[in-house]
């Protein structure tokens, strides 16, 4: 199977892993240094590409990473059960290793572990807690303890970590994480997820536990230089050709957001003969719409009369100073105090963000089919 000039939709890397220079040199820096790290930005920015790269880079004999995401998570049982799991394979080189670190750091608990056909892939843990002893804080101190005792540094990167926010009792809970991690002398942990309202949330909110854990990296777009070095040079490296202004009107178009730009490349790309036309352009970027319009629709379709009306003031530029009485009554918004619970709703929803004191729609896409669907 012939690999593809852009990749989206999943991790990217190699050749399909685009900038993020300074980034990674940051992340590199506190991964090796023991700086504990909290990675922010909008979904599908290649955080997780990001991250994953400075893993690969910084795996060594005396610094192992133990990755693990905790989108299916639930509930505080459920993480502490993928926490010990990951903690055990990924530090382990074979599988009676981890059994053994297993039976000696877990002692207390005695969890039941089953192999599958491969014990080096296919296992589970389960384990049974009792949330009142000190069975939680073992668990939690199961990488230092194994660092401790390999004489190496751990990293511990989790993806999707703002579903603690979702768990009962979520702030008891990250208050037992904190305690926990802000002692350990060997291991670090990088946290990063794809909700950014609930991620900003966990860490900058001073009455929360995880204000100020770490160097809070918030990533940029990719500048529109980079992206085009990068189209015109996928293009060139398979045969094709695109204008550097034909790709700075993809960036253009989808305000630089990298899955996007990676996605319309590629569209593009199939279309292409030799040469790349304004025409392969349009037609590549209706397929976006088409694709995503059942998504819209979707998210949409249960917005409320108000809510639809706080959309259409951004498409039409207005991004602050929505309680004045022109915009109030442009848009049919109500009252003042009815703007702020509509921003509050829509911001949960992820339709919106806040950036700079303004208020956006943070998926371009969207933001061209709201304006179309407004404009019939």
């Amino acid at each position: 199977m012939e690999s593809k000039p852009f990749i989206f939709g999943v991790a990217t890397s190699g050749d399909n892993f685009t900038d993020r220079e300074k980034e990674t040199a940051r992340l590199l820096s506190n991964f090796q240094h023991g700086v504990n790290t909290v990675l922010i930005s909008p979904r599908r920015w290649g955080k997780t590409s990001l991250v994953q790269k400075v893993c690969r880079l910084t795996q060594s004999d005396k610094l192992k990473i133990v990755y693990l995401d905790i989108f299916s998570c639930r509930s505080d049982g459920d993480f502490y059960n993928a926490f010990a799991a990951a903690v055990l394979k990924q530090t382990s080189s074979k599988w009676d290793e981890w059994v053994e670190n297993a039976k000696l750091f877990l002692s207390r608990i005695s969890p039941r572990i089953s192999l599958g056909p491969d014990p080096m892939s296919d296992f589970s843990i389960s384990l049974e807690l009792n949330p009142k002893s000190d069975d939680i804080d073992e668990i939690l101190q199961l990488p230092e303890k194994i660092a401790q005792k390999k004489g190496i540094n751990i990293v511990v990167c989790i993806d999707e970590f703002q579903q603690i926010a979702e768990f009962k009792d979520s702030k008891m809970f990250q208050k037992r994480l904190r305690s926990v991690w802000q002692l350990q002398k060997s291991v670090s942990y990088c946290l990063f997820g794809s909700k950014m309202h609930l991620m900003n949330e966990l860490f900058e909110k001073r009455n929360l536990p995880f204000y100020k854990f770490g160097d809070a990296v918030y990533l940029p777009k990719i500048s529109t230089s980079d992206w085009v070095k990068y189209i015109c040079g996928r293009f060139e490296a398979t045969g094709k050709h695109i204008s550097k202004e034909l790709a700075e009107k993809i960036c253009r178009t989808v305000d630089n957001h990298s899955s996007y730009v990676q996605q319309l490349a590629w569209l593009i790309w199939i279309q292409t003969k030799e040469v790349a036309t304004d025409q392969n352009f349009e037609d590549a970027f209706q397929d976006i719409v088409d694709q995503n319009t059942p998504l819209f629709e979707k998210q949409t379709e249960s917005l409320t009369t108000y809510q639809m009306n706080f959309l259409r003031a951004i498409v039409n530029g207005v991004h602050k100073e929505f309680t004045t009485q022109e915009v109030l009554q442009k848009y049919q918004l109500g009252s003042s105090a009815n703007v702020s619970t509509v921003k509050r709703a829509l911001i949960k929803k992820e339709l919106i963000e806040t950036e700079k004191q303004q208020v956006i729609i943070p998926d371009p896409v969207m933001r061209i089919w709201l304006k179309r669907e407004f404009e019939q």
